[in-house]
Order: C-alpha cells, then sequence, then structure tokens
C-alpha cells in the first residue's frame, strides 16, 4: 500500500511541477527575448483558465474549440500586454519594468473580477472525472495530458530558440538590442512576437490546470510565484531548465506534502529554492559567466 501512495503522490507532483515548468517558461520566453522579468505571468494562467471556463463550460464549445480559441485570445492578451505594459517603457530600467509588470498584474486581477466575480468555477473538460485504473494504481488522465503537452511544448520551443531563424533573432535581440538593430533585426516585432507567444503559453497552461484546481483569481499569484522560483532552479534562461525546475519543484512540494504536512505545502517551495541559492546559484541548466579582472 505504501509503494502504490509512493506512486501516486509521484505522479500528482510531477503533474503539478508540469505545469510550473509550463508557466516558467514564460518567464524564460521573455528574457531570451526581451531580456525582462514579467511578474503578470501568473496572471496570464489565470484568464486562460477563465476563458477556458468561458467558453467550455458557458458556451458549451467541445474541448479541442476551447483550447485553440483558449491560445488565440491569450496571444491576443500578449500583444495588448506588450503595447500597454511594455512597449511605452522599453527605454527603461529593469526595475521600472519590475513596477510596471506588478502593477499590470493587478490591473489583470481587478478586470477579471469585474468580468467572472469573485467566486472560483469547476471545469472538467476534457476527461472529467474518470480515472485509468492499472491493477492498485489509479491514474488521471488528465495528468498524464498535462504531462505529454508540457514535454512536446518544451522540445518545440527549444527548436524554435536554437534551430530557427526567428527564434535565433529573439535571443538576438535580447543579448543587445542596439546591436541587433544596427543589424537589421526588427526589435519591435521580435518583442510583439515573444508576448504572443508567452501569452499563449500562459493561457495554454490555464487551460490545463482548469480541470486539476477550481478556477479562481489567486490561482494565478500562486502559478507565477512557484513558475519563477522553478526558472530559478532550472538555470534562469534555461528552456529545459524550466521544465525540470518545475518537476523538481512538483516533487518536493507534493512529497513534503504527503509525508511531513500539507500545511506547508506552499513554503516547501521556498525551501528548495533557498537551498539551490545557497548550494548551486546558477541553477542546473545556468551558464558560467567570467567576471572581469
Amino acid at each position: 500500500m505504501d509503494s502504490v501512495y509512493m506512486v501516486q503522490t509521484l505522479l500528482t507532483g510531477l503533474a503539478n511541477g508540469a505545469i510550473y515548468g509550463l508557466v516558467a517558461l514564460g518567464f524564460v520566453l521573455l528574457v531570451n527575448a526581451v531580456n525582462i522579468i514579467n511578474f503578470a505571468q501568473g496572471e496570464f494562467v489565470m484568464l486562460g483558465a477563465f476563458l477556458a471556463y468561458t467558453f467550455g463550460a458557458v458556451l458549451s464549445l467541445p474541448f479541442w474549440a476551447a483550447f485553440l480559441l483558449v491560445l488565440a485570445s491569450s496571444a491576443l492578451i500578449g500583444v495588448l500586454f506588450e503595447r500597454t505594459a511594455y512597449r511605452p517603457l522599453r527605454q527603461a530600467d529593469g526595475p521600472t519594468y519590475l513596477v510596471a509588470t506588478m502593477a499590470a498584474s493587478v490591473a489583470i486581477r481587478n478586470i477579471a473580477q469585474n468580468i467572472w466575480g469573485s467566486v472560483p468555477f469547476a471545469y472538467d473538460e476534457p476527461f472529467g472525472r474518470r480515472v485509468i485504473a492499472l491493477g492498485s494504481y489509479i491514474l488521471v488522465p488528465q495528468h498524464l495530458f498535462i504531462l505529454g503537452v508540457t514535454l512536446v511544448l518544451v522540445a518545440l520551443l527549444w527548436l524554435f530558440f536554437f534551430h530557427t531563424r526567428l527564434g535565433k533573432l529573439m535571443r538576438a535581440a535580447a543579448q543587445d538590442r542596439d546591436a541587433a538593430r544596427l543589424l537589421g533585426v526588427p526589435v519591435r516585432r521580435i518583442g510583439t512576437y515573444t508576448f504572443m507567444l508567452a501569452g499563449a503559453t500562459g493561457g495554454m497552461a490555464g487551460i490545463l490546470v482548469a480541470p486539476v484546481y477550481f478556477v479562481n483569481l489567486d490561482m494565478g499569484f500562486i502559478m507565477g510565484l512557484k513558475a519563477f522560483v522553478a526558472a530559478i532552479i532550472g538555470g534562469w534562461g534555461s528552456i529545459p531548465g524550466a521544465l525540470l525546475g518545475g518537476l523538481l519543484l512538483g516533487l518536493a512540494e507534493q512529497m513534503g506534502t504527503a509525508y511531513i504536512s500539507s500545511a506547508y505545502k506552499d513554503a516547501f517551495a521556498f525551501l528548495v529554492l533557498i537551498g539551490f541559492l545557497l548550494f548551486l546559484p546558477r541553477g542546473l541548466f545556468g551558464e558560467r559567466v567570467a567576471e572581469k579582472a
């Protein structure tokens, strides 16, 4: 019975960690392309979950139609965010961006509250409450779906950034905007594309996590905070690291909840972060940066 419980705990932790990794990809995308940290990334997840509920439960659209509509809507939200919170401040320094994204996060949350209210919603698509029984083991289809989609997306994003012209242009623009502009890189357009991709990634995380948790206004803040921790654990700016950091975080959180106490569920994430900052500050895939003499 203990081994069965452990396997169930591991699967749940991996599914939760895949969501953290998926949200962390939004941070990594923006760091790799426009070199900023977007603390409103978690709110993209919240909006994606609410949009999934609206398209799927309220409008009764098939899951795949709702899925595509959420991606398209989230990409559009990313563009609007870029035009309002990033582009007017593109000449500003890093702290200004941080404050701007925090303010945007509060604004998005207030807008969502005015549209959907503060009462949580349940959204069970596409698998409902069905489970898969394999002997003594019970598998949740949604967890397997989350893991599969996240792995595929991480692989596609890694190929995109390192093996396509547009991905290389995004990375060049992040390293030195002025030099990239002098070489003919359309820096402004690159920024728009990146926010579209980050918005769509957050929306995808929202529609994947909506059946696992109640759709509510607080989910974006929690997801964004843990995804930020996952991105640091994986190595800031690393796409595979974002996924692995999320998986490790999800496992640590779930194992701690199962075998220590559920009262400290959210604290485990920060204990893991402190451990990495003390013993592996660059993260799992962080690049070594030479110091000037």
